[in-house]
């Protein structure tokens, strides 16, 4: 089985982790964890004409590792292996996409993001997943 944790840094995210965590003793086997991140694309319009792609590149890194770094920690402490990728685009379809290729069954997230106003202007990524995506979606509160 496997399950993908979309984290995004916010607190949310991290309680999407624990609750996995904590579920992993009633299954019968453990399974393969994958955390995405997703970082919105700044590098449009004219930006390359004054940023090269290696400092985009790097700037997508480290605000991915950012964000992926408590859900890494959290994992590490209760000893379950995982892998991690960061991603570039719009969040909800580039989870589904992520899902998508590689196989996953479930998707965990919390119930709501980094968001706020941003959220309301570009809709809920939450809500977007859960029209997409072909797998099963929890929602943790």
């Amino acid at each position: 089985m496997k399950i993908l944790i979309p984290v995004d840094g916010s607190a949310n995210a991290q309680r999407a982790v624990e609750h996995v965590i904590n579920k992993i003793a009633t299954l019968k086997e453990r399974p393969q964890l994958l955390l995405l991140n997703v970082q919105w694309n700044v590098a449009t319009g004219n930006v390359k004409l004054f940023i090269n792609q290696k400092t985009i590149d790097d700037y997508y890194r480290e605000q991915g590792m950012a964000a992926l770094q408590p859900a890494c920690a959290a994992l590490d402490a209760a000893a379950l292996p995982y892998q991690y990728h960061i991603s570039v685009g719009t969040p909800a379809e580039a989870i589904v996409q992520y899902a998508n290729e590689q196989g996953v069954d479930q998707i965990v997230m919390g119930r709501q993001g980094q968001g706020g106003l941003q959220s309301l202007l570009l809709g809920s990524v939450v809500n977007k997943v859960l029209h997409l995506a072909d797998c099963p979606v929890v929602l943790v509160k």
